[in-house]
């Protein structure tokens, strides 16, 4: 969500970074309407303070016992009434239209955000590791999880139709136990709370984040008056709306494992064999508040968090710092982790983390008591995933397969796995 004042006050600016993002600049026409809405409130004003003075007059002149004059201005506190309730209609429906403009418009990139038009003019911000040398022809991992007889989408076709998966045995186990891992590891190393969060949300919540209302058709509707959430962002960020929260308390980390669910699983006909794109998944998904000041620097550390649990698999990977073409609704600078997939033979984005400024936050009237400021200000939020678990069972089954079709653990995840070192084949 956008500050109008902000937009009135820096129209240049306004419109040279929706340019960035591929837009057309729209700030005289927000102005525009914005006037229209204030010169609709100084009348509104004007008309309340002339009531008020006529109405005293009408005391005035009955004290006087001057009735003729008295029922004059009765009259025209009558009209005034009659005339009032119109202009404030008109007002409410200005301030909707420039309620729904300002919440269709995107988050203005930051300054360093590279500029391009998509994924391709993404920049490589860092990489680790190296690509793992299999001396055989790598399976994809639906190959693999189907031959080992422990992933099965037929099932899950039967009871819910395309895009679901159900995993068995060891593959279940194993999902499991990377949620595990991803979460001991936030909360013990890199400071972060672990929430169990709602997985149904209303209106306000989804508005706050900004899935709605622009993307009301990619996302779950549960009845009437819930939605699903398509990430635990949604829950975690919404637990400071409508607060204010003391400075001491900022940063504040939080991080959740939950089911997410998405209506859209991206473009048609794309990705549609195996688990990469779905409508249910699990993610780890980790969320900071802060302080304007802290939320460049809290950017990075969240960034390497989701690095390190992917050290941790010894899986390699490269960061990509997205352009302003690519990045999300909401997002002003977001990196995006990409694990290696021998399988694919392909680069696959198994983690995002964004900064959003105090986008989210206007949205969600969140603000933080500073202690050099006269009054509250807006919090700055931050989302990432830490990470998509589902996408990190892809990434150790292709990159942990053996030439007789088992997977080998990992070693950071054999603690989670009772005993087991190897995934064989179900009997």
């Amino acid at each position: 969500m956008h500050d109008i004042k902000w937009i009135r006050d820096n129209q240049d600016a306004f419109d040279g970074a929706l340019k960035r993002r591929g837009l057309a600049g729209m700030s005289g026409d927000l102005v525009a309407l914005d006037e229209k809405r204030r010169a609709v409130i100084a009348k509104l004003q004007a008309m309340q303070e002339r009531r008020n003075a006529v109405s005293k007059e009408v005391g005035e002149a009955k004290k006087a016992k001057d009735e003729a004059r008295a029922s004059k201005l009765m009259a025209e506190v009558a009209s005034i009434k009659d005339e009032m309730p119109m202009l404030e209609s008109e007002q409410q429906e200005i301030e909707k239209r420039l309620d729904d403009i300002l919440a269709s418009i995107p988050n203005l990139p930051a300054a360093d955000v590279p500029f391009g038009k998509d994924e391709k003019d993404n920049k490589e911000y860092r990489r680790h590791g190296e690509k793992p040398n299999i001396a055989f022809k790598p399976k994809l991992h639906f190959e693999i999880g189907e031959a080992l007889g422990l992933m099965d989408f037929e099932a899950a076709s039967k009871i819910s139709g395309a895009r679901f998966v159900v995993l068995k045995g060891a593959l279940a186990r194993l999902e499991r136990a990377l949620s595990q891992l991803f979460l001991d590891v936030h909360t013990s190393e890199h400071g972060y709370t672990e929430v169990n969060p709602p997985v149904l949300v209303k209106d306000d919540a989804m508005y706050g984040t900004a899935q709605l209302p622009k993307f009301r058709e990619d996302q779950f509707r549960a009845g009437e008056d819930f939605w699903l959430i398509p990430t635990a962002e949604v829950s975690l960020t919404n637990l400071v709306r409508d607060d204010i929260t003391d400075e001491a308390k900022l940063p504040m980390r939080l991080t959740a494992c939950t089911p997410c669910f998405r209506a859209e699983a991206g473009a048609a006909g794309k990705d549609t064999r195996g688990m990469i794109r779905q409508h249910q998944f699990t993610k780890v998904e980790l969320v900071s508040i802060t302080t304007p000041e802290q939320s460049a620097e809290e950017h990075e550390r969240m960034l390497t968090s989701a690095e390190k649990v992917l050290q941790k698999l010894g899986l390699h990977y490269r960061v990509m710092t997205l352009c302003t073409g690519d990045m999300g609704f909401a997002s002003q600078k977001t990196y995006d982790i990409e694990v290696w997939l021998p399988g694919e033979n392909t680069y696959r984005e198994i983690s995002s983390c964004s900064n959003c400024g105090e986008f989210q936050a206007r949205r969600m009237n969140a603000r933080y008591r500073a202690k050099d400021a006269k009054g509250p200000r807006y919090v700055h939020t931050l989302n990432g995933s830490g990470v998509a678990v589902g996408r990190a069972l892809i990434a150790v089954l292709e990159n942990y397969q053996n030439e007789d079709g088992s997977v080998t653990i990992p070693e950071a995840l054999k603690p989670y796995m009772g005993g087991l070192t190897k995934i064989t084949k179900a009997s």
